[in-house]
């Protein structure tokens, strides 16, 4: 049988990026279910430089200067630098607002910010994704690609490179595959400034698969919250990698593609459990496969 363990971790102050609504002169969340604001002045789950940014963000709602047009804004931090981020607004915001945000925001950062997992540096534009947990990206990583190393590998939904980097070190050559240009100019300049060779692919997934004819050695896949549905199994099953680990943060879909995938000849080896959000009821999930 699979084995089954789990990883976790500190359980308060772990996020590093929180989205917080607007309305007049209050900021928070939305109640569950419900479009009725929540107004907090501090978020318990959120680590402590969010916290520190949403007390200023909150001296400064009431003043004349705060664009009241704006319904959505997002914080996001690596504990030293600050990302601010207009999630929603009813008419564009102007400059002068990030300039206000630059007086009052200690740390803030008009661009990108380095994010350091394990040593290794990643840059994050404003609309790239990162794993929200500032104590288990490293642990994720670790969990994933636990016992892989060969000559080649792919990492597909590869986002700014949090396991293409540490999967160069392992493999002889690494290919990863991130449809946004963002997010895909983030990793090349990431694995360039690391002196790792990386092979970059801009595009989807299902048709970069179509296209290639070797087999790799392992696979990696962090698909969105959709899963990597039926094309993804079958091409997958045609290349027949000798391993593949997929990071999921949607049980249902991931269960529907490992069917897929041990209906097509592989192996489930072991599931790991990953706390990345404390204090809800998601959850990462790593599979890691055979043939």
């Amino acid at each position: 049988p699979a084995e089954i363990s789990a990883v976790t971790g500190e359980p308060w102050n772990y996020r590093n990026r929180s989205q917080f609504h607007v309305e007049g002169r209050e900021m928070g969340y939305l109640e569950a279910h419900s479009h009725r604001l929540c107004p907090v002045a501090q978020c318990p789950i959120s680590s402590p430089v969010v916290n520190r940014t949403l007390a200023v963000l909150r001296e400064m709602l009431p003043e004349r200067r705060w664009p009241r047009f704006l319904r959505g804004i997002e914080v996001f931090t690596n504990e030293e630098q600050v990302q601010i981020n207009v999630m929603e607004s009813a008419q564009p915001v102007a400059r002068r607002f990030f300039e206000w945000c630059a007086e009052r925001i200690p740390g803030w950062t008009p661009g990108a910010l380095d994010y350091h997992v394990d040593g290794t540096a990643y840059r994050v534009s404003r609309r790239s994704f990162f794993q929200v947990n500032r104590h288990l990206a490293g642990r994720l990583v670790e969990t994933a690609l636990r016992g892989a190393e060969g000559g080649t590998a792919l990492d597909l939904y590869a986002g700014v490179g949090l396991f293409a980097l540490p999967m160069a070190r392992r493999f002889g050559s690494v290919t990863a595959v991130e449809s946004g240009s963002s997010v895909a100019g983030d990793l090349a300049f990431n694995a360039e400034r690391a002196g790792l060779a990386v092979k970059t692919e801009q595009g989807d997934v299902e048709r970069y698969l179509e296209t290639l004819e070797a087999r790799p050695d392992f696979v990696l896949l962090d698909p969105p919250r959709a899963g990597i549905g039926k094309h993804v199994v079958r091409r997958l099953a045609e290349l027949a990698p000798p391993r593949l680990s997929i990071v999921s943060c949607d049980p249902s879909t991931l269960a529907r593609d490992l069917a897929g995938l041990v209906a097509a000849g592989f192996r489930l080896e072991g599931l790991t459990l990953v706390d990345l959000f404390p204090q809800t009821y998601h959850l990462e999930t790593v599979a890691r496969l055979a043939r």
